[in-house]
This record gives structure tokens, sequence and C-alpha cells, in this order.
């Protein structure tokens, strides 16, 4: 009786520790992801309560994290003085829709030719395109710049589009969840009829919507950001675009950084908002369209 009792006692406390082991590994994962959270909406919160700040605030030392007053809007006014933030705002969302578009129309193209149409050398083919990811873009400058230069259209928002009007990376995405649709669908609409170009408009594309929608959110999201390459192609102040018409402050105004931290919070905030509401359909159609390859 006495090792039943001692028995039931050890299983008590080794259920105890268990719990507890569970509630502190619990705990411990709960104040990683705080911490990472931390260090990840801070500069947002630097930026934003920088914007509100005067020019003696951000000189403080030790600076100070938040604005004496949160509703003063002068920097805004002065930075929208200083440079035709509404120009700049146009510009940007041209360049936008002009890559978005293109970008996704030739996706569509190249992952329906990489999945479904039989010809030599696709896989090999397709593998080198996939090698070439691992080219990272700064090395492709030089080149795209020349080529930029020879065809005229230095100094034009052309100059922003024509470079990404194509992308490896979505044509994998695409490419695995078109691979992951039944042949039988596509030899039914072929026994009815259905040509290659009609089957891909009006069957594929729909079906494949949720990575479409992802591609062009991400696709979105990389062509407002672009700098370095505006930085290159872009002389005149009016083609310019919101990431690169932030640049005013450092140059032409001096180092302002209050102005500066006005100015990118207006950059930022529509692509913040973006993603907020979309993170879902981002994860879930970068999930889907690596599933199968």
């Amino acid at each position: 009786m006495s090792q039943q009792v001692k028995n039931r006692a050890a299983l008590r406390a080794a259920t105890r520790a268990y719990r507890l082991r569970l509630v502190l590994a619990r705990i411990l994962r709960y104040l990683l992801l705080s911490l990472g959270l931390v260090i990840m909406v801070f500069p947002f919160y630097w930026m934003i309560s920088s914007a509100f700040k005067t020019a003696a605030e951000m000189n403080l030392f030790p600076p100070s994290l938040a604005p004496r007053n949160w509703f003063n809007l002068d920097n805004f006014r002065i930075a929208f003085e200083k440079a035709p933030f509404a120009r700049y705002f146009l510009n940007s969302v041209l360049v936008m829709l002009g890559s978005v578009t293109a970008t996704a129309f030739t996706t569509i193209l190249a992952a329906f030719a990489f999945s479904r149409l039989r010809f030599r050398g696709r896989e090999l083919l397709f593998s080198l395109l996939l090698s070439m990811m691992m080219v990272p873009f700064e090395m492709l400058i030089i080149t795209n710049y020349q080529t930029i230069i020879n065809i005229g259209l230095n100094d034009t928002l052309y100059a922003l589009i024509l470079p990404f009007i194509s992308s490896i990376f979505y044509t994998y995405i695409l490419r695995n969840f078109f691979q992951s649709l039944p042949d039988g669908l596509y030899w039914s609409a072929r026994v009815d009829g259905c040509t290659n170009w009609k089957y891909l408009w009006k069957v594929m594309v729909p079906i494949a919507r949720p990575s479409l929608v992802t591609i062009i959110l991400l696709n979105a999201l990389a062509s407002w950001n672009s700098f370095m390459w505006p930085l290159l192609v872009i002389k005149s102040d009016l083609m310019r675009t919101l990431p690169f018409g932030l640049y005013t402050f450092t140059t032409e105004v001096g180092a302002n950084y209050e102005l500066l931290m006005a100015a990118s919070s207006v950059v930022v905030l529509p692509m913040v908002l973006l993603f907020l509401f979309a993170r879902k359909q981002i994860v879930r159609g970068v999930a889907r369209g690596g599933i199968k390859g």
C-alpha cells in the first residue's frame, strides 16, 4: 500500500514538474516574441515620434522617446513646402502600376509555359533561371544602366519600369501553384476545344488568384520602396519617386532630420497599412506556391 502511495506521489510530482516546464517554456517563448516585437516596431515608433519633434528636441542628449507636443504638424507642412510630394506620389503610383501590370503579365505567361507546355530543355532552362536568383541586383546595375542610356530612356519613368517587368521568384511561386493543379483539368479543357490561351485566362488565372494577389502585393511593395535604381537613372527633380524624394532633406536642404522623419512617415505609411491588411494573404500565397517544386 505504501508503495502505491509513493508511486502516486512520484507521478504527481512528475506531472507538476512537466506542467512547470511547459509554463516556463511558454513564458520564455512569449518573452522572446515580445523582444522581437519591440525590436521591429521601435524604428517605426521612433520615425513617427520624431516627425512631431522640433529641431531642438532632435538634438537633445540623451534623446527623448516622445515629443513634447504630439499635435505639432509644422514638420509636415515644411516638408511639403520644400519638396513637391504630390508629384513624387504620382510618379511612385505610375511606376508601381506599370511595374505590377507588366510583371503580372509576364509572370503568368512564363509560369504557364514552364508548368504546362512541353518543350525540349524546359527543366534545364528553368533551373538556369532559378540559378540567376543568386546573382544580386547590385551586380547588374552597370549593365542595366548602360542599356537604359543606349536606348535613350534615362531620366524617364520608363527607366524605372523596364528592368523590372519580369521576376524569376514570382514565376517560381506561380509555376509551383500551376503544377499543383490536376492534369485532368487541363486535358478535359483541351478535349472540349479550349486553346492554351483560353485555358490560361479562363481557368488557371481565376484559380490562382491567391498566388497572383500575393505576387502583386510583393511587387507593389518592392516598387514603392525602390531607392537605389531611381537614384542612378533619375536626374530631374520632377521625375523623382517618393523614396528618392526623401533625398532632398539630406542634400539640397541639409540634414534636417525632423523634416526627414516627417516625410518618411508619409512615404512609409501607405505600404505599412497595405502590409497590415494583406499580411495573411501574402503568407498564404507564398506558402501555397512553395508546396510543390
